[in-house]
């Protein structure tokens, strides 16, 4: 039987890498995300393509309840939860904090550090009831080093941070693995995002060098999975060639 995996903000960027790369290993999916069209798009494509079931849940992480139902609402062979990817989140507003927008600083709060926990807690209790599982973390470089204008967002992911060493403090008597991935500049709709929709401005920021593509960090997520059950990657910064730290990229 294919083990469970289930990935948070499947519809773009790492983690529409993800469900492709555990596809093809076949995992059965279960996608969540909040646009209903290109998580049933996402499925089509992949139950014809590998042989996996996959099971989508639209709703935003960010509204608890919401949240809880969706998790819920799973048929209970969908509830043999194995490994859970809590890969959604975003930046909004590139800014210094005494002129940053309150609005960003919420999106960025509620989805990297509110969502992260709602998903967590509604899953981890199906884990801890089989004694055993694996949570992956997508971090980011960004919650290692702070730099100008990151603030709240360096914030959020520092929380990441610390919310997965203490996962593992929790988890480690129910034999549950928890990893983090923090990557460096990765090319996907992250500055789109960043920057409210302005593609020109996201686009410079990848020019000059290579950049980490999304397939890059989904490998090195399933490679964290498939470790031996007494081996555990706890942390693992992933970085550009060109990219020496949050704020030094050699470009040319």
């Amino acid at each position: 039987m294919n083990k469970i995996t289930l990935i948070t903000g499947a519809t773009s960027g790492i983690g529409k890498a993800c469900a492709l790369h555990f596809a093809q290993n076949r995992h059965d999916l279960i996608l969540t995300g909040r646009r209903t069209e290109r998580l049933q798009e996402l499925m089509t494509a992949l139950q014809k393509e590998y042989p996996v079931r996959v099971h989508t849940l639209a709703f935003d992480i960010r509204d608890r309840r919401t949240t809880e139902t969706a998790i819920a609402s799973l048929p209970a062979q969908w509830k043999n939860i194995e490994i859970l990817v809590n890969n959604a989140g975003l930046a909004s507003g590139l800014n210094t904090v005494q002129d940053g927008l309150t609005d960003d600083w919420e999106k960025m709060i509620d989805t990297n550090i509110k969502g992260l926990l709602y998903v967590s807690r509604a899953v981890l209790p199906f884990m801890i009831a089989r004694g055993k599982g694996h949570v992956i973390n997508i971090g980011s470089i960004a919650g290692k080093e702070v730099y100008p204008n990151g603030n709240v967002y360096c914030a959020t992911k520092f929380a990441v941070d610390a919310l997965t060493k203490g996962m593992r403090i929790d988890l480690v008597q129910h034999g549950i693995k928890v990893t983090q991935i923090a990557p460096g500049a990765v090319e996907t709709e992250f500055s789109v995002v960043r920057f409210h929709g302005d593609k020109q401005r996201a686009k410079g920021v990848y020019q000059g060098f290579q950049p980490l593509r999304a397939e890059d960090v989904a490998e090195v997520v399933y490679y964290a999975t498939t470790l031996p059950r007494h081996a555990n990657i706890n942390d693992l910064v992933l970085m550009p060639t060109s990219q020496a730290s949050a704020a030094i990229v050699h470009k040319v």
